[in-house]
């Protein structure tokens, strides 16, 4: 499964900042705005729809230059809403939510229908038998977190429900120590970790457990997460 050929959807929405008694409201592009949230993403005009601060952005309102700059102590777009952002909260609407939860669901149900099996049959699972058995098991997605960080979740929700067997693939990483607080996070959610070693240099290297079919997105998000500077080694 390759990122760059996935169906992603992403919708503007709100990112709200309540502070002594004022709103602060501005639209930004849903995916990318979980991703700065989560350090992965660095510059805010990636983020930002537009470039206004809202009081009401649902009713077009703008916020008074003097109310941000008294705030914020500044009028800059990319100053104030990278602090709405990091100290606020997402506001989307529930048509919005089911609309990202759908596309999130529709990605699951792809993945677990080409990367794993049956261990009873050694076949392959349908995609309307993964469909039902996320309805029986309810599983609970969140639709701003990336697909390689619910999927190992979602298969350990399904299980009891549909025996399911999953191809996996071990990689060696090496991350330097400029980078490691943020990409540490990132990789002990996406897979487990099997073993790992501080270098003399400071650098980590571990060897990482991870779904096989998610292994191309690990390895651009490593890359992305240490500007290329990280290494990292399919063993198998």
């Amino acid at each position: 499964m390759s990122s760059k050929s996935e169906e992603k959807i992403s919708v503007p929405v709100i990112a709200r900042l309540n502070i002594k008694g004022k709103r602060f409201e501005v639209f930004v592009w849903s995916d990318k705005a979980w991703l700065f949230k989560q350090g992965k993403i660095s510059d805010i005009h990636e983020v930002l729809v537009g470039n206004i601060i809202y009081s009401d952005a649902r009713k077009g309102l703008k916020a008074s230059r003097d109310d941000i700059v008294q705030i914020f102590g500044s009028d800059d777009i990319g100053i104030v809403a990278e602090k709405i952002l990091k100290k606020g909260t997402l506001q989307i609407t529930s048509e919005q939510r089911r609309e990202l939860i759908e596309n999130l669901k529709r990605r699951i149900i792809a993945f677990i229908s080409r990367n794993c099996i049956d261990p009873r049959t050694n076949l392959p699972i349908p995609p309307s038998r993964v469909e039902i058995a996320l309805k029986e098991a309810k599983v609970s997605l969140d639709p701003f977190k990336p697909l390689e960080i619910q999927i190992e979740n979602v298969i350990k929700q399904l299980r009891p429900i549909l025996p399911l067997k999953i191809a996996k693939a071990v990689l060696a990483v090496k991350i330097p120590p400029q980078y490691i607080g943020k990409c540490y996070g990132y990789i002990s959610k996406v897979g487990r970790i099997l073993l790992q070693n501080y270098l003399s240099d400071g650098s980590l290297s571990l060897e990482l457990e991870i779904p096989a079919g998610i292994k191309e997105e690990v390895i651009e998000k490593i890359a992305r997460l240490t500007k290329g500077r990280g290494e990292v080694k399919i063993i198998r």
